[in-house]
């Protein structure tokens, strides 16, 4: 259990039948009357976000999340299936459970997975991967000056802008955080 008064940024508490980490906080002592404890919350099974105010002495448990790294395996059409390299278990989730992380997964890449109560609710793609671009217009010769960029298509679907001298079956580093492109490998 942990009392308001003690919150600290990336908390995960069980709160309102939801688990909610705190995003920010804040320690409130008015002049008159009680002090409270403003917080952000960001419920991390739907991502919904919302501010509440909390007595300082009100106490909740605290949500033990595990992270894992798992190994994607395949996607059998709606489900995509990850595997434990420690047990070799097998665990399918849906696409609503690996959300935007599997844009930057290819088939035998490792993705960390959330657990709370041995269910998994959240994968999250390494920071950064090295991805070939499957498809793009030409560049023309001159016009790397400007900065400009593209749209581009990587091998495992994902969408970003490049800059203009990268073409098709180019390596490129990608930020999955931003979705930015970083550099040419």
């Amino acid at each position: 259990m942990i009392s308001a008064g003690d919150f600290k940024k990336g908390i995960t508490i069980s709160w309102n039948n939801g688990l909610w980490q705190i995003v920010d906080f804040q320690h409130v002592k008015p002049g008159k009357g009680a002090a409270f404890v403003r917080t952000k919350l960001k419920n991390i099974i739907t991502g919904a976000i919302r501010e509440e105010t909390f007595n300082p002495t009100e106490k909740f448990p605290l949500a033990r999340i595990e992270t894992k790294d798992m190994q994607y395996i395949y996607n059998d059409g709606d489900l995509y299936y990850f595997m434990d390299p420690d047990t070799f278990e097998q665990i399918p989730l849906s696409k609503d459970q690996v959300a935007d992380a599997i844009t930057y997964i290819k088939e035998n890449d490792f993705a960390q997975m959330k657990f709370y109560e041995g269910q998994p609710f959240q994968v999250t793609a390494p920071n950064f991967v090295e991805l070939e671009v499957t498809e793009t217009e030409p560049g023309f010769k001159g016009d790397t000056a400007t900065g400009a960029t593209k749209p581009a298509t990587t091998e495992t679907g994902a969408k970003i802008l490049v800059p203009l001298f990268v073409e098709i079956g180019d390596k490129i580093k990608i930020d999955t955080r931003t979705g930015e492109y970083l550099s040419r490998v």
